[in-house]
């Protein structure tokens, strides 16, 4: 218990027995326990309690501390003066009840405190957290006490007494205290310059993260003198040196130097700063620095020191005689002037002052007002104030500007602005080297005409040759089914040659069909039909088929790795485009020779054609012949559409033009390599895919032979939808027709359960396939969707949308072979 005044006189009467004559006198809560009537307490009259309440109950209402004591079975609460404020709005009542009941609200929190000293163990609490409530309102405050276990004169435990107080401002202001470090430390740490810290004698204290990730040194290396480490070898002289002198004088440091950057091994310069924090006895107890980039800036300095070192010597001498820089001004035809910084000329050259009098109608001298001069041309005269408002405050800086009246043709001048200083460093204002760049600015704008033109006539040429090229193989194919088709309206023709005229028709169909993928394949523009293909499986079984194309004269040699490699290409372009190198080299070998075909896995694809290569991994495919080679100067030209070296009627210029638009629609290239007199290797090019999972068999699915379907046919073109619908009919399905795809929305949602499946067209004027079978499939993902085209520009840049296609023109077996696997009504239930 703290040591306490003794007790003053009570004050009663001589005489008369006070009660209470052990309690000091005065005080608000000594008189309270005066009034109190404590007869019906546990403690029952005063005169009836012990020595040991009367003596603790004095030495606490005389103390200037904040004390309670809680006595007797019932704990009944005793309290002085100091402790009243903590007790707030139970100050009136808590006086003489059971300590409980005082402290209801935190009884929680102290309980299990006023245990263990009842126990007989004293507890001593630091800034503990209650919820005192002194107003009636929650209130968030923090304690420090000690609870000790109160005596009575038998040695016994009586009570508990308490000495308290707040800490409620203390732990806020360090609460606050540590926030505001953490800020300073967030703040600190993105600062893209380094702060740190050093005690008075140099040694580093504290810096920022950044340091490490600049130099690369460990999380400890730094402090101390450990930086010096990061500083060039050749910069350590001269900043310790700096540094040290001003940790002497107590001067700002302010140092550059060369700091080894971590990450590249090289070095950048930076700009040291610290200035000293010093007590109230002006001693330096800190000091507190920053390290900025100035790599940059020192170099652009450097630079601007070697110019203006080039420009001083010029003019050094011309200064001292009143003729500034003659020797340079008179033998050029740039028109080179000095401005000082109130825009008084300080030189120029005759140049200058003839073009300027042809522009502006003044004639410049020495010594007057640029700015001035232009007083009569407003707009010139604010043009020229701001450039050279900034050639006088700026670094060096070019720029390109029109001169003159604005209603007639202007000269353009290419205008180069320097700082000029003299020969102690001060800038005395700036120099303009003006050149005209009319001529080069029009003559870029004639050569900008010229590729134009020349684009557009390549472009022309370019169509003319694809459309002389494409009429002439459609006529001859035309000329076929026309003829044909003569010949089978005859009457009396006999059945064979009926079969022969329709198996023409047929073929030249398929031959049509064929070219527009040919020249689709050229414009990249084909819809493709990617599945992911083992390469060595495919060239296998199309090297069996190549011999019949071939002739017996030529050897087909197939080299395939033992292991297997992928590719995520359309399988059906991939086989016309190695059928089109093979028949390239046959005919290159006039027939006889071997060819060879061979793939290698995980390659590279290199230069080609000046496009850069990638590494990869690429699969390669190559179709090499013993023919007589491609000449150099036909080499460039062997991939343009309708180009061909054979002779008339031998060949449409397509093939190679198929395989390298398919090349690179499919991610890849194709590369030629050529010996004339003795072999020629073509090396198709695509990138390599993972090999597919293993699917489990399909036991669910059935075909659909023998099984009429309700089918849905969009097709916008008549002659296209009746013959669609008749083939479909001839198959055995029922048909409905829409001829767009709004009325085909229309009519599934008049009965979505009506059709098996849908065959729809691409391109139609409106709502177009692949947007309508988006919306049928969100209203019924379970219904089987099939389109068709002859081509679509949309397919052709983003594939099929995972819709199946049959493609235009298509025969009905090909009709019949894609709903093969759509399954009936009786599969799916009724409809």
């Amino acid at each position: 218990m703290p040591e306490c005044p003794p007790r003053r006189d009570s004050g009663v009467r001589p005489g008369v027995i006070d009660p209470f004559q052990f309690l000091p006198s005065g005080g608000v809560t000594g008189a309270e326990i005066r009034k109190r009537e404590w007869s019906s307490t546990s403690l029952g009259l005063p005169g009836t309690w012990s020595p040991a309440l009367k003596g603790t109950l004095a030495q606490m209402l005389a103390c200037p501390t904040a004390m309670f004591l809680a006595w007797g079975p019932d704990l009944l609460c005793f309290f002085n003066d100091a402790y009243r404020p903590i007790l707030g709005y139970r100050g009136d009542t808590a006086l003489g009840r059971p300590f409980r009941e005082v402290w209801a609200s935190i009884w929680d929190e102290i309980g299990p405190l006023v245990a263990t000293t009842l126990a007989g163990e004293g507890t001593t609490v630091t800034d503990m957290p209650l919820d005192l409530s002194r107003d009636g309102r929650p209130e968030r405050g923090w304690w420090s006490f000690t609870y000790s276990p109160a005596f009575d004169e038998d040695g016994r435990i009586a009570g508990l007494f308490c000495v308290t107080a707040e800490t409620t401002a203390r732990v806020v202001g360090e609460a606050a205290l540590r926030e505001s470090e953490d800020h300073y430390r967030h703040t600190v740490e993105l600062n893209p310059q380094v702060p740190w810290t050093c005690d008075p004698e140099g040694n580093v204290t504290s810096f920022s993260n950044r340091w490490l990730t600049l130099t690369g040194q460990g999380p400890r290396e730094p402090y101390g003198s450990g930086w010096i480490k990061a500083v060039h070898p050749e910069d350590i002289p001269s900043t310790v040196t700096v540094f040290t002198a001003c940790l002497a004088s107590g001067d700002t440091v302010d140092v550059d130097y060369r700091l080894r950057m971590g990450s590249t091994g090289e070095y950048r310069w930076m700009r040291a700063r610290a200035q000293p924090r010093r007590d109230g006895t002006g001693a330096i107890v800190s000091w507190y620095g920053v390290v900025e980039d100035i790599h940059d800036r020192k170099l652009a300095e450097r630079d601007l020191r070697e110019l203006n070192a080039h420009l001083e010597r010029r003019i050094e001498e011309a200064l001292a005689q009143r003729k500034l820089w003659a020797d340079v001004f008179e033998i050029t035809d740039a028109l080179v002037c000095a401005l000082d910084p109130e825009f008084r000329l300080l030189a120029l050259n005759r140049a200058y002052a003839d073009e300027f009098e042809a522009i502006y109608g003044i004639r410049p001298q020495v010594g007057d007002d640029l700015i001035g001069l232009l007083s009569h041309a407003p707009d010139q005269q604010a043009q020229a104030r701001a450039v050279w408002s900034r050639a006088l405050t700026d670094d060096a800086f070019t720029l390109v500007e029109e001169f003159g009246d604005p209603d007639r043709k202007r000269p353009y001048y290419e205008l180069a602005f320097t700082p000029l200083r003299d020969a102690d460093g001060r800038r005395i204002g700036a120099f303009q080297y003006a050149t005209d760049v009319t001529q080069r600015l029009r003559d870029l704008e004639q050569l900008a005409k010229a590729e134009e033109a020349l684009r557009q006539a390549q472009k022309m040429e370019a169509v003319g040759q694809l459309t002389g090229g494409v009429a002439h193989d459609f006529n001859n194919l035309l000329t076929i089914i026309r003829s044909s088709m003569d010949l089978l309206r005859k009457p009396d023709l006999p059945e064979e040659r009926r079969r022969r005229y329709m198996d023409a028709v047929s073929d030249t169909v398929d031959r049509a069909a064929k070219l527009t993928g040919q020249l689709l394949a050229f414009a990249r523009r084909q819809s493709l039909m990617p599945e992911t293909f083992d390469v060595g499986a495919r060239i296998a079984s199309t090297a069996d088929m190549l011999s019949s194309v071939t002739g017996a004269r030529i050897r087909v040699v197939v080299e395939v790795p033992t292991a297997t490699c992928h590719v995520f290409a359309d399988p059906t372009q991939f086989d016309t485009a190695l059928i089109n190198m093979a028949v390239n080299a046959r005919d290159a070998m006039d027939g006889e020779g071997t060819l060879t075909l061979r793939l290698e896995c995980r390659r590279s694809l290199p230069e080609i054609r000046g496009h850069a290569g990638t590494r990869g991994p690429f699969v390669a495919v190559s179709v090499i012949d013993q023919g007589t080679g491609i000449p150099p100067a036909t080499l460039p030209h062997i991939f343009e559409p309708f180009f061909t070296t054979k002779g008339i009627g031998k060949g449409t210029g397509l093939g190679l033009s198929q395989v390298i638009g398919f090349a690179k629609q499919s991610g890849g290239d194709v590369d030629v390599a050529s010996v004339p007199g003795r072999e020629t290797a073509f090396t198709l090019y695509l990138p390599q895919a993972d090999a597919p999972a293993a699917e489990a068999p399909d036991t669910q699915t059935a075909a659909s032979d023998g099984r009429a379907l309700r089918i849905l046919v969009v097709e916008d073109n008549l002659d296209v939808g009746r013959t669609c619908t008749q083939i479909l009919e001839e198959l055995g399905h029922s048909t409905v027709w829409a001829r767009n795809g709004e009325e085909a929305l229309s009519e599934i949602e008049r009965d979505p359960d009506r059709f098996d499946a849908v065959f729809s067209d691409v391109v139609m004027p409106g709502m177009g396939g692949i947007a309508m079978a988006h919306r049928i499939r969100a209203m019924l993902p379970d219904l089987p969707i099939i389109l068709t085209s002859g081509y679509s520009d949309v397919m052709a840049r983003e594939g099929t949308h995972g819709f199946d296609l049959v493609r235009k023109p298509y025969s009905a077996a090909q009709v019949a072979e894609a709903f093969r696997a759509v399954p009936g009504r009786s599969e799916t239930g009724p409809r």
